[in-house]
């Protein structure tokens, strides 16, 4: 409702009073209306206003997400022989997935057995024309160059022998590598090659593996909103929870609240230049798998309170060519518009950041039948009728 648009009946009633009055416009005697032609009072219901510390919910769109998404990839070349799991379905972690032709890689681990014991032999034949030169050496039966060839010979057969021992290991790996095992445990997306494909390794995508229980809830906080709250904490206005420790709650598609709740558990320093939101992610509890990566929810913050906050019914606060205002009844029983800034809703108040205080009487009902300065008379509140059937 906006101010130049008030209720013409007070205006009516004003020019009737100042109109002649058939030879009374001196006063009135018995029988006639109130001195100078005031007004009747006109009956409202008012609110006495209090102070009060309020709890605040800021809601945001947000997007559930796994808390560890993993994709499973061969770290070997090879024909995939089977697939060792159902698609979709939940794996855990260390369970066999695929399973690559391994017959190449028992070939190549059996050759690298053999290159090892070789270079054994190798080594241990370097050793023992190294111990038989020794002690000719020192008696000089050997010239330099013969004994220095014999150590020479036994330090290249030790690096051969580590060597042919790390091809080994490495041979030993591309084996097990064969079986593809789920990292994590998690839910299985499909399967991207079938049986038969040939896997060139690391550069192919063979499923993803999704961590769901935690799950993560991604979403952004606008910059200006963030900005005002800034601001409001800066002021008094509102105070938020110690350490940070803000609950996180869920508003489903359907309008129901998710039986779990979370914490914040990333905040990021960064704007986007995007979507020109903050970006904060929350973390929580999905043991029954109801919640799936992807689903798009309501992101409830709770744990902000405003100290010292006012509220006032939605239909009390009206809108004028300044601003919204309220009407007051002061001293003299008048309705006194007062000026308010309003901040969030509370259920279905209105919260008054700024213009009333605490112990104040507010308009709340008959506010379309009075004016700024009108006579009110404030209405006693009714009993509340017994509810029939109980005592």
């Amino acid at each position: 409702m906006r101010f130049k648009q008030l209720p013409l009946i007070p205006i009516v009633v004003v020019l009737a009073a100042c109109s002649p009055s058939n030879g009374n416009e001196k006063g009135g005697g018995k029988g006639h209306g109130p001195m100078g032609g005031g007004m009747p009072a006109s009956e409202v219901t008012v609110m006495t206003t209090s102070v009060q510390s309020l709890p605040v919910t800021y809601e945001y769109v947000g997007q559930t997400a796994g808390s560890r998404e993993v994709e499973v990839r061969a770290r070997v070349t090879g024909i995939l022989l089977s697939r060792n799991f159902k698609e979709g379905e939940p794996v855990k972690k260390g369970q066999s997935l695929f399973t690559i032709d391994p017959k190449p890689f028992e070939a190549a681990l059996q050759r690298a057995v053999a290159d090892v014991a070789a270079a054994e032999a190798r080594l241990e034949q370097s050793k023992r024309n190294a111990a038989r030169l020794k002690p000719l050496y020192a008696e000089k039966a050997v010239s330099q160059k013969e004994h220095d060839d014999a150590v020479s010979a036994e330090q290249i057969g030790a690096a051969d022998v580590a060597a042919a021992r790390a091809r080994l290991t490495e041979a030993r790996l591309n084996l097990e590598y064969t079986k593809v095992e789920a990292p994590v445990s998690g839910v299985s997306t499909r399967a991207v090659p079938s049986e038969g494909t040939l896997v060139s390794g690391p550069s192919v995508l063979l499923t993803t593996v999704v961590q769901v229980d935690p799950i993560w809830v991604n979403f952004g906080i606008p910059d200006n909103e963030r900005a005002r709250l800034q601001k409001e904490v800066e002021a008094g206005r509102l105070q938020l929870p110690k350490n940070g420790s803000v609950e996180v709650a869920l508003r489903l598609a359907d309008g129901s609240i998710y039986q779990h709740t979370g914490r914040l558990n990333f905040s990021d320093v960064r704007i986007s230049t995007v979507t020109g939101t903050q970006e904060a992610r929350a973390e929580l509890p999905n043991k029954e798998g109801l919640l799936r990566p992807g689903q798009f929810v309501r992101v409830l913050l709770r744990g902000a309170t405003r100290p010292n906050a006012v509220t006032v019914p939605q239909r009390a606060v009206l809108e004028g060519p300044q601003g919204k205002f309220v009407y007051v009844v002061d001293e003299k029983s008048t309705a006194s518009p007062r000026p308010v800034e309003v901040g969030d809703w509370a259920g279905e108040n209105w919260i008054i950041t700024s213009g009333l205080k605490g112990g104040e009487q507010v308009i709340v009902d008959g506010v379309m039948k009075i004016g700024p300065g009108a006579p009110v008379k404030v209405a006693e509140k009714q009993p509340e009728k017994p509810v029939v059937g109980k005592k």
